[in-house]
């Protein structure tokens, strides 16, 4: 199993969602999460003041799925949150030891 781990533009989570699900992935977890890369923020005006915004806003898409489907998920991921421009994210891939599904007690793939 892998665990995908994608740090996106919040405006495009409704994209990715949909796109994940037209190739079958039920269940995915979301966190709003601040951060920065090589854009390293940007500035704005407030008031007449000038300011720099170091930690800009982004959405973690978090799942687990069987290792014959990780690239599948990837791809869609990538596909559906580029918008080509600086700041678009990163998908990060993890293995996955074992799953534990609480209420039923299934291990392993059958547990996601």
């Amino acid at each position: 199993m892998k665990k995908i781990e994608a740090i996106i533009k919040p405006f495009k989570l409704d994209e990715v969602k949909n796109a994940l699900a037209e190739i079958g992935i039920q269940g995915l977890t979301i966190s709003e999460v601040k951060g920065f890369g090589r854009q390293k923020g940007h500035t704005e005006l407030y008031r007449g003041a000038e300011y720099t915004i170091d930690f800009l806003p982004k959405v973690k898409v978090e799942i687990v799925v069987g290792d014959g489907k990780s690239a599948q998920v990837v791809e869609t991921i990538q596909a559906a949150a580029k918008t080509g421009r600086i700041g678009d994210g990163k998908i990060f891939i993890i293995p996955c030891e074992d799953a534990v599904r609480i209420r039923t007690g299934e291990r392993g793939e059958e547990a996601i």
